[in-house]
C-alpha cells in the first residue's frame, strides 16, 4: 500500500478571539474563529476551510469525470454552502450542499452531466471520508455558454 503525507504547520495567538496563521508547501492563510459563531471573523475559519476542503475534492473530480467521459464543457463554478447547528454549546456540521454550474455548448447531455455531477460527489475522497458525520449533496445546474 502505497502512503502519502499531508502537513500543515500552524500557530494561534490568543484565546477563543485571537488570530494564527496555517501553511502548507504552496498555500498560506490567517485563521480565526467565525463571527457566526462570536469569533472575531479575521481569515479563514475551521468551517470555511472543511468546506473549501470538500468542494475542492468535489470540483477536480467533477471535471476528472467529465473530461473521461467526453463531455464538452468550458468551465465548473461552484457555491458551496456548510450548515452547522448549535445547540447549547455544542456544535454539529450537520451538511455540505455543493452548487455546481456547468458551463456547456449545448444541452444534449444534461441528464448524463447531472448524473456524473452526482457521482462526482460519492467518489471525492473527503465527502467518503465526511461520510457517517456530515451529509454532503450536490445540486447541479446546466448554463450554456455564449
Amino acid at each position: 500500500m502505497e502512503k502519502h503525507v499531508f502537513t500543515v504547520k500552524g500557530n494561534w495567538e490568543g484565546g477563543l478571539l485571537g488570530v494564527g496563521a496555517i501553511e502548507a508547501d504552496d498555500w498560506e492563510t490567517v485563521i480565526s474563529t467565525p463571527k457566526q459563531l462570536a469569533g472575531v471573523g479575521n481569515g479563514a475559519n475551521p468551517e470555511e476551510l472543511l468546506i473549501a476542503s470538500a468542494a475542492n475534492c468535489y470540483l477536480a473530480t467533477f471535471g476528472a469525470i467529465l473530461s473521461n467521459r467526453k463531455i464538452d464543457f468550458t468551465q465548473i463554478e461552484m457555491t458551496s454552502e456548510g450548515i452547522v447547528s448549535k445547540d447549547g454549546k455544542k456544535l454539529t456540521f450537520e451538511k455540505i450542499i455543493h452548487k455546481p454550474v456547468v458551463t456547456v455548448s449545448n444541452l444534449d447531455e444534461e441528464e448524463k452531466i447531472k448524473q456524473f455531477a452526482e457521482r462526482a460527489e460519492k467518489a471525492c475522497f473527503i465527502s467518503q471520508t465526511l461520510k457517517g458525520n456530515v451529509e454532503v449533496t450536490v445540486e447541479p445546474i446546466l448554463k450554456l455558454s455564449e
